[in-house]
Order: structure tokens, then sequence, then C-alpha cells
């Protein structure tokens, strides 16, 4: 079954974040899709002092439960600090590690103590095979000694591809990452974080979301057990991450193509 983690990048308001709810609620309903609602409450790695974050930790999980009462959605969203984790795994299903944190040590092991699942966003700094520490630091703490795709599938830790940057105000994806890293946990592909361009709106990140498709589509074709989509209503007035968000009215088609090429293999 793939897994599929939507929603938006940042808790903007309780009134997005439920009109973006009603309309997933498709893939809670389709018996392939093992679905995840993603929101964050806190967008901590901005590039500038002055975006938008978010509501806050206390706002935002309030929120996160409302969605969970109301919808029946498995939740996920981002800690960035291991003070955060405990509060945090009171609601959510699971705990994401953002991609500049994949390394921190104390973050790691404080969400493999809770019983959540642990989805580490791979640095765009990070050669993949040395990936393969950032899944053992959990599967130690939850008491397993080998790294492996069925030991990590047990103990609900997963790796999120979402490219590498050389510094030049763009992310280049190698799909041979996707492979070498199945090697050591289930892979979610970040379909829209890859076509990101940091820096490139002179202050804030931009992207060009027309590249979604075509790496999904390819990241598919590779073989990956989920991917992650950043979606909006209008991701030209989202406050966090639009240039690179897939449009709601065009997620379906999406969903649908990949599905598709799934089956093939």
């Amino acid at each position: 079954m793939m897994k599929l983690l939507a929603g938006p990048c940042v808790i903007e308001s309780e009134e997005n974040i439920f009109k973006i709810a009603k309309e997933l609620e498709k893939y809670e309903n389709d018996t392939a899709i093992d679905f995840y609602f993603k929101a964050s409450f806190d967008k901590a790695n901005r590039t500038s002092l002055d975006s938008f974050r978010g509501l806050g930790m206390e706002e935002g999980l309030r929120i996160l439960q409302k969605v969970k009462d109301d919808f029946g959605y498995k939740v996920v969203t981002d800690v960035h600090e291991s003070a955060q984790v405990n509060a945090v795994a009171k609601v959510v299903d699971m705990l994401q590690i953002p991609a500049f944190l994949c390394r921190q040590t104390d973050l790691l092991v404080a969400c493999a103590r809770t019983d959540k699942e642990v989805n580490i966003k791979k640095g765009q700094f990070i050669n993949p095979p040395d990936m393969q520490y950032s899944v053992m630091k959990v599967l130690k703490t939850r008491g397993c000694d080998e790294v492996s795709y069925e030991n990590a599938q047990k103990h609900g830790v997963y790796l999120t591809e979402r490219g590498s940057s050389f510094g030049y105000g763009n992310i280049v994806v190698d799909m041979r990452s996707l492979v070498i890293m199945r090697n050591f946990a289930p892979v979610i592909f970040d379909a829209t974080h890859s076509v990101q361009m940091p820096g490139a709106l002179g202050g804030k990140t931009g992207g060009d979301s027309s590249m979604v498709p075509y790496l999904a589509s390819a990241a598919a074709a590779v073989g990956v057990d989920g991917f992650f989509f950043e979606t909006h209503f209008d991701p030209s007035i989202a406050l966090s991450d639009g240039p690179n968000m897939v449009k709601l009215d065009e997620l379906e088609n999406l969903v649908t193509k990949i599905k598709k090429i799934q089956e093939i293999k």
C-alpha cells in the first residue's frame, strides 16, 4: 500500500486547514493509499526573519487534533527540538525530522523513544549512504542493532528523499538515492520540496512546480514506498513554499498517474 503524505506546508489558519483537509478525504477513503495529513505548526528554517513561520506549537497541535477528530486522518508534522517531541507525539501519528536536522542525535533519539512512526528527511547536504546512520540511531534506541529495510519497516522508520543542493540556488534529485536508501528503510519521495530553488526570490525560496509530475513519475518508476506532496487551493498566496506546491485541483490526477505507474511494476 502506498503511503501518501499531503497537506499545506504550514498551518496558516484553522479555516484554511479545514478547507484543505476536506478536499483530501478522497485519499483517506482509497483502499490503495495509507493517507497522512501533513501540516507544520512552525517552519523554523526560513530564509528571512520576516517570513511567516506558523501558529506555534500549542495552537498548531490543537488544530491538528481537531483534524484527527473530525476527519479520522493520521497526522504528521515536523519537530525541531527534542523538547517538543513528547507534546507533539500525543497528537500525531508520525514525527517528521526536517532535512537540516537529520543528523541531530538528541532529536532522533527523543523521537525513537515514543511509539510513533519516524520519518527522517534526507539532508540536502548528505551522501545517501550516510542516511543509514540516522536510521541506526532510531533503531538502536528501539532495541534493534541492524539496519535493514525490513527492520526499519518493523520499527516504523522511514527515509524521505528531497534532493541535494550544491549551494547554487537549485536542488537536484539523483534517482539512484532512492535505490540506495531503500537498503536502510522504506523511502518516501518528497516531490514538492525536490523542485525548490533556495533563495531564488531574493530572501525567499522559489521553485518550479511544473517539474513535480515528472519527478514523481520517475520516482514511481524507480520504486518507492510513498509520496509527499504539499498542496494548497492557491499556491500563489500560500504563506510558505507556494512556488513548489501542487494545486489541490491538480493533485488527484497526479496521484492517479503515479499509482498506475506503480501498478505496472
